[in-house]
């Protein structure tokens, strides 16, 4: 495969085909910079040397009646995961006020469960008013299925995202959750679209599924013109009904993160969760082809201390995005933009 002429195609607004999207993911070892190298182009073409920070918080833990086979706080899970309600508005605040102080360019609040009461979503819209009001922040809410009326609540109490990913393809949804549907998901996103609040959708690979399942959904993705897609590696977390599986590559992510790419090629494409543990080394070299991140710790395990990252950034030259009005706005809370920020509020809490 001649991975520049399909970059080029690619450029000049063409669709790569399926037998060409699994040739991209059984790249052989030998092609995999050239590969990487022809997805830079279409990753600068769109972002530049700009790459967004994504942090999250975890502000309902575990109390889910769900069995997504691969999630830590589902029902069927015996993780031993803390479990709590909805935190208060002070922490949401506070969480905030790291992502700025990190900063992030999207702080994204995130709950378990199938969907969010009424009393969770009044509180989370509550704060999201105040968080809008303080901070210079895009704010994406993972909340899990929603209707329309659900999603205008968010939408005007200042949501710019919302995220519900699909995590695998249709066809083997049912072998990784029997509580809900690919459809349901599906629903959520189509009503996220018909809100006029962008899109967050993405995968988890790495459960068992089939290349050609990969195709799947990265293609469902494209189809639906998601904004931003966060592409997870499975951490076979002990006590999860996937634990024990674990067959990638940092080698196969990187052809994975390709194929996102290519397919998507104007979109946000996120290495999310697992990148740590799977990608290892060969980290940087993701940051070539997604144009985005989380930094912190994810949801109930562990990410890279955010120094880390922002060295990583700075040794291959990527630069973070700021959302518009981060420096008047970092000034008012005593982070100059100037001067390295102080990260240690933003690691204390990493053992939680």
């Amino acid at each position: 495969m001649l991975w520049h002429q399909l970059s080029e195609r690619v450029l000049q607004g063409k669709q790569i085909s399926r037998e060409e999207a699994l040739q991209v993911l059984a790249v052989p070892q030998e092609e995999l910079l050239e590969l990487i190298a022809a997805c830079y182009r279409v990753r600068r073409h769109y972002h530049g040397q700009k790459i967004k920070l994504n942090m999250l918080i975890n502000a309902k833990s575990g109390l889910c009646a769900e069995d997504c086979s691969y999630c830590s706080q589902s029902i069927v899970s015996k993780t031993g995961v803390e479990r709590y309600p909805l935190q208060s508005r002070e922490v949401l605040l506070e969480g905030a006020r790291q992502a700025l102080e990190v900063k992030a360019h999207t702080y994204c609040i995130v709950i378990s469960g199938r969907r969010p009461t009424e009393r969770e979503l009044k509180a989370v819209t509550e704060a999201v008013r105040e968080i809008k009001e303080k901070f210079p922040l895009r704010i994406c809410c993972c909340l899990g299925l929603l209707n329309d009326e659900e999603v205008k609540r968010l939408r005007d109490a200042g949501v710019d995202r919302i995220n519900h990913n699909l995590n695998t393809s249709e066809d083997r949804y049912g072998d990784v959750c029997s509580t809900h549907t690919f459809q349901d998901r599906t629903e959520t996103i189509e009503a996220v679209k018909r809100g006029g609040i962008s899109s967050c959708s993405g995968g988890i690979v790495g459960m068992g599924e089939s290349d050609e399942q990969i195709v799947d959904l990265v293609f469902s993705l494209r189809d639906m013109d998601i904004d931003s897609i966060p592409v997870n590696f499975l951490i076979p977390i002990p006590g999860t009904p996937l634990a024990g599986i674990e067959y990638l590559t940092p080698q196969k992510c990187l052809a994975i993160l390709c194929l996102f790419r290519l397919v998507n090629p104007s979109k946000e494409i996120r290495i999310a969760g697992g990148r740590e543990f799977h990608l290892r080394s060969l980290q940087p070299l993701g940051l070539y082809v997604a144009d985005s991140i989380f930094i912190g710790d994810y949801l109930t395990t562990r990410g890279e201390v955010p120094e880390a990252d922002m060295q990583m950034l700075q040794d291959t030259g990527f630069v973070p995005s700021l959302p518009p009005g981060w420096e008047a706005k970092s000034r008012e809370q005593e982070l100059p933009p100037e001067q390295p920020v102080s990260l240690a509020s933003a690691t204390e809490s990493r053992d939680r």
